[in-house]
Order: C-alpha cells, then sequence, then structure tokens
C-alpha cells in the first residue's frame, strides 16, 4: 500500500507523518482492497484542513476532508469520515453477493432434514 503525505502552506513534521501513516496502516483493517492513501495537509488562516483520498481496486475512490483548529483532530476526523465510507462500501459489496458456503451447507442441510 502507498501512502503520501502532502502538505500546502506548511512544513510536515516527522511526528505528522509517522502518524498519518500510523493511521493509514489501519485502513486495511475495514477495507482489504486499499491500494494507496494520499493525505493532504493545510493551513488555512486559524484553521488545519486534511483530506485523505483512498484508492482501491476497481477504481474506487473514497475522500474525506476535515478542518478544525487542531492539525490532529483534523486528521483524526478525516479518517473517521473514509473508514465509514470504506467499511459501507463493504456492507454493501458483501451484500451484494450471493450466500456464503457455510450459509448454503446449512439451508442443505435444513432441506434434507425436513
Amino acid at each position: 500500500m502507498n501512502i503520501a503525505v502532502n502538505a500546502r502552506h506548511m512544513e510536515v513534521t516527522d511526528a505528522m507523518k509517522d502518524y498519518v501513516e500510523e493511521r493509514a496502516q489501519k485502513l486495511p483493517r475495514y477495507y482489504d482492497n486499499v491500494n494507496s492513501v494520499e493525505v493532504v495537509l493545510d493551513k488555512e488562516g486559524d484553521f488545519a484542513f486534511a483530506e485523505v483520498v483512498v484508492g482501491a481496486v476497481r477504481k474506487n475512490t473514497f475522500v474525506a476532508s476535515s478542518r478544525d483548529e487542531d492539525m490532529y483532530a483534523a486528521i483524526d476526523q478525516s479518517f473517521h469520515k473514509v473508514i465509514e465510507q470504506l467499511r459501507r462500501h463493504k456492507e454493501k459489496v458483501r451484500d451484494r453477493q450471493g450466500p456464503t458456503h457455510a450459509e448454503m451447507a446449512d439451508i442443505e442441510r435444513r432441506r434434507t432434514s425436513e
């Protein structure tokens, strides 16, 4: 998984970069097919702005952005939003598929016992 941390109107400290990479490493826990993560950090006046762009298989792109007075809070909020998008997408994909092998075996077992 490729992780890119970019900044506008500010310098990215090593602590911020490590924090973003730590958060990004947890994304495959919510959706296995994550290919890349790009995080854009920006300082707009007194506010910090964080945008997270996650690329996944089949050209799925998930984007979340947040604005806060604290940069770390903006990063956390953005990752929270993108995690929710990944979770919903995974549920949607799972719901489109048919029953699992275990569920089919259970259905067959009930059908033969009746």
